[in-house]
């Protein structure tokens, strides 16, 4: 039975001449092309029509076959107008893909792997994958992997799946691996969030606690000065309010010299870790206990030093940190709604 010849719309304004070559597919199909055309857009192509024939007189052939005649009809179409319609890429992509790989038309490539990349779906991620892969598409492969980890439930009914871990272990350990990775790096993506937002929070308390020694807030002010009644709210109230009543509890606590109230404990501590970030070296800073603290860390060298210095940098780091990325209202009002109204939450020394 003799090929059938189909004929096919170029997509071309160009006046082009006779058809000198014919690109047979799949079905018994060719489809008229012009070596020119074809040699222009695909080096796989250029070399395959400059390659030696026996006899000159006898017809140029190129057999692409294991895809559907339509989706060699568009890809040659493609070749030729350098247009692919969303109807054609919803039903031939992953076909254009290998196409595009294998005769090395990177336009088409990229085209296909947008196009793919906004059609993934639960049904088919697994087959888009592979093919990703074979085809050397990282950035499809990723956004494979991605939804692949965000919707493994659903993936892992599906007959892709299970056709998957029959077939190819290799990468169903791959997929595993990834995911596994992912829940790591969001523990620890997690946790630093926390941490970061804990020191944040004490960085806040030591700059209202200087704030409240110095000049004074709403209740408590500096002990050689009286606290004007009609003072009004500083800008992060929430905190200095907090620490307000830390320090009049501090002051009146009758546990405190026993070591009993876990509130004066905390008071304690933030007066200690004040004195690792306070920069003020003579008697001038009136932040109580900073300079007993210095002069005992001076004098003993105490095994918890190391730690509470480590503290101290990160407090200051996360200062920095904390400017530099946010908005300083947005970054009050994040502080505000962290931190608890009664009081400094205590801290884990690391």
């Amino acid at each position: 039975m003799a090929p059938k010849t189909v004929s096919i719309d170029y997509q071309t304004t160009r006046v082009l001449p006779e058809p000198d070559v014919f690109i047979h597919c799949s079905q018994g199909t060719r489809i008229p092309a012009h070596a020119a055309v074809l040699a222009s857009v695909s080096p796989v192509f250029e070399n395959f029509i400059d390659r030696p024939r026996k006899h000159r007189s006898s017809e140029k052939i190129i057999q692409i076959h294991g895809v559907p005649c339509d989706a060699v009809i568009a890809f040659v179409g493609f070749l030729y107008s350098s247009r692919c319609t969303e109807e054609v890429m919803d039903k031939y992509g992953m076909h254009l893909l290998a196409l595009s790989h294998v005769y090395l038309v990177p336009q088409l490539k990229q085209r296909c792997i947008k196009g793919l990349a906004q059609r993934l779906t639960t049904e088919n991620v697994v087959d888009v994958l592979q093919l990703a892969r074979l085809c050397d598409a990282p950035d499809l492969h990723l956004r494979c992997m991605k939804l692949l980890t965000y919707n493994f439930k659903a993936v892992e009914a599906t007959e892709g799946w299970k056709f998957l871990v029959k077939h190819d272990p290799w990468l169903e350990l791959d997929i595993l691996r990834f995911i596994d990775e992912h829940e790591t790096r969001k523990k620890k993506s997690r946790r630093y969030r926390m941490e970061q937002g804990l020191y944040g929070e004490l960085s806040e308390a030591m700059e209202c606690l200087e704030h409240i020694c110095s000049e004074g807030c709403t209740h408590v002010g500096p002990y050689d000065s009286e606290v004007k009644r009609e003072r009004r709210p500083c800008g992060r109230f929430s905190t200095c309010e907090g620490l307000q009543v830390l320090i009049r509890h501090f002051a009146t606590c009758e546990k405190r010299m026993g070591g009993g109230c876990v509130r004066c404990k905390r008071m304690w501590q933030l007066f200690r870790l004040h004195s690792y970030v306070c920069h003020q070296t003579d008697s001038s800073c009136k932040v109580p206990f900073c300079r007993q603290f210095q002069l005992k860390m001076q004098q003993e060298k105490r095994k918890d030093d190391a730690k509470w210095k480590l503290l101290a940098r990160k407090v200051a780091s996360a200062k920095v940190m904390y400017s530099l990325s946010l908005p300083k209202r947005k970054r009050d009002e994040e502080m505000r709604g962290t931190i608890n109204n009664h009081g400094i939450r205590s801290f884990k020394l690391l």
